[in-house]
């Protein structure tokens, strides 16, 4: 076995699965499959209002009687979600496209398909935190570097500064504050709409 492929195998060991699906003979063929895997397992029946929480997947029973209801998405859980469904139909596609799933497994449900539909929803949902980390980390640079030109104006028209000169002293500040310089540019707008309030100039 490869080094990355018993990884893997050590990965699904460690993690924990919430099946949320009705007792029956298909309970029992997700629930062996999972425990074979090595999988840390909790049975959650009847379907929960919300989404189950400190679990690093969730296999949960997708059908007609939840639309309209509150749906679970995977933009919103901190989980792959993987849907099991009874049949295909076209309120169950959609409610599939709603749950932004990562992974679907359809019955008749097999011992084959499992460990696969596990790998692939678990990469989907790293690739998707990483993903919308690095939206977080945009966008948080662009409110920084907006609020540091707002700033930069408030210097220029208040104190009669150029906007070289209006950046430095806000980088020199926030050297000596140990901030950083979005810091110190929310300082001076806090100051400078405090100050507006009360009728006076910064």
């Amino acid at each position: 076995m490869s080094s990355s492929l018993r990884r893997l195998y050590e990965d699904l060991r460690s993690i924990c699965v919430a099946l949320v699906y009705p007792p029956g003979d298909d309970c029992d063929i997700l629930m062996q499959q999972l425990k074979r895997i090595g999988c840390r397992l909790k049975i959650i029946w009847p379907f929960p209002a919300e989404p189950p929480t400190d679990v690093d997947v969730i296999l949960f029973h997708l059908t007609q009687e939840i639309e309209g209801n509150t749906i679970w998405s995977a933009s919103s859980v901190a989980s792959a979600l993987i849907a099991l469904t009874d049949y295909e139909s076209p309120t169950i596609l959609k409610l599939l496209l709603d749950t932004r799933a990562h992974g679907v497994i359809s019955k008749p449900f097999r011992s084959s398909g499992i460990l696969s539909t596990l790998v692939l929803a678990r990469a989907s949902y790293s690739y998707q935190e990483r993903l919308q980390g690095k939206i977080d980390k945009l966008e948080s640079t662009i409110k920084s570097r907006r609020q540091i030109e707002k700033a930069i104006r408030v210097l220029v028209d208040s104190q009669k500064m150029n906007e070289a000169q209006a950046y430095e002293h806000m980088r020199s500040k926030a050297t000596g504050l140990h901030v950083t310089v979005a810091e110190v540019s929310g300082m001076i707008i806090d100051a400078h709409e405090a100050m507006e309030k009360l009728g006076l100039k910064l």
